[in-house]
């Protein structure tokens, strides 16, 4: 039954909106649609004035194309490598993201992929499920004071990241292109300028960076052999920033120690040589959680949807570069040097 309210759609994902129906219930009628594709959800999207997109789903230029009502799609969680973002902007649709939501908790989850991964923990594990107790599983693994960690992509998470390990004494160096000059200074970290600078440095790295173009397959065959033999990859940012196969021949070269990856290029992971490897550590995409993050990130989601219904200034929009034909305020991107 119609309300005559603006319509938010959540595509995926969510099964029940008591979050949202708390913060957009007065202004705006709910939809869930659960749908599994972009296809399915397609319809549904037709009539949305603002969109709240979990990651199940892809918002494409063939579904923008038909979003005629629609002011802001907000992408709940930080990537948003699952909405075509130039469509949107040709359309004057404001994309967002939630970048803030889980910034603790992947932290905390790659630095114990990293421990878990430096210090053997698969390994052992499994040795003692099948019957054994034999440390030797244990023997060639580093003590981490005083060894590098490289963190490719130094931004609200690889940040946290950053100053988790700096607590442990390792040497944090860290690759952003785009984080502002100086920003090391702040951080008490060191910085370098390329890859072929920072990875042959590094006992473990950590990647925090966004999936584009530039960063697919950031670790590849060939950056991969630039880090020293018996390092560790910890992958909690994107599946596609790591070549899958490329790490798989790391790992059975013997050159890579470990990995922990959290995100993988086809999800759910389809690859057995990864998935049975003895020496990575495997989580299902689960970074992000935790009971206080996941509620954060729905609220922040719903309040920035919220913000475009209702003509105030959005707060993390994404493809500022692509806006056409849209009014919708769009808060200061800097205020202070």
């Amino acid at each position: 039954m119609m309300s005559g309210k603006p319509v938010v759609v959540v595509p995926d994902y969510l099964a029940e909106g008591s979050v949202e129906q708390k913060i957009l219930g007065d202004i705006a009628e709910i939809r869930l649609l659960q749908a599994r594709s972009e296809q399915e959800a397609r319809v549904g999207l037709k009539d949305a004035d603002a969109v709240l997109l979990y990651h199940d789903v892809s918002i494409s230029n063939e579904t923008v194309t038909l979003m005629d009502r629609c002011k802001a799609i907000v992408r709940c969680g930080v990537g948003y490598d699952n909405v075509d973002i130039k469509a949107a902007g040709d359309k004057g649709i404001v994309v967002c993201n939630v970048p803030d939501y889980g910034t603790e908790d992947v932290a905390d989850h790659a630095l114990m992929m990293l421990l878990g991964a430096a210090r053997r923990l698969g390994v052992l594990h499994e040795t003692i499920r099948r019957g054994g107790w034999q440390p030797e599983g244990m023997f060639g693994a580093p003590r981490l004071r005083g060894k590098t960690v490289g963190i490719i992509g130094c931004g609200r998470i690889g940040t946290a990241m950053a100053l988790r390990c700096k607590a442990l004494g390792m040497r944090v160096v860290f690759f952003d292109p785009y984080l502002r000059p100086g920003a090391e200074k702040m951080l008490g970290l060191e910085r370098v300028e390329s890859l072929e600078e920072l990875l042959p440095q590094c006992m473990a790295v950590s990647l925090h960076c966004l999936l584009t173009p530039e960063t697919k397959h950031i670790l590849n065959d060939k950056t991969l052999a630039l880090m020293p033999k018996d390092s560790v990859v910890v992958n909690t940012a994107r599946g596609g920033c790591v070549d899958t196969q490329a790490l798989v021949r790391a790992l059975e070269s013997g050159h890579l120690a470990g990995a922990g990856i959290d995100v993988v290029e086809r999800e759910p992971l389809d690859v057995e040589a990864l998935r049975k490897h003895p020496r990575v550590l495997l989580s299902p995409h689960s970074a992000y959680y935790s009971v206080e993050g996941y509620w954060e990130m729905r609220s922040k989601g719903a309040e920035e949807a919220r913000r475009a219904l209702t003509g105030k200034p959005l707060w993390n929009p994404v493809n500022r570069s692509f806006l056409k034909g849209n009014h919708l305020p769009l808060r200061k991107e800097q205020w202070a040097p």
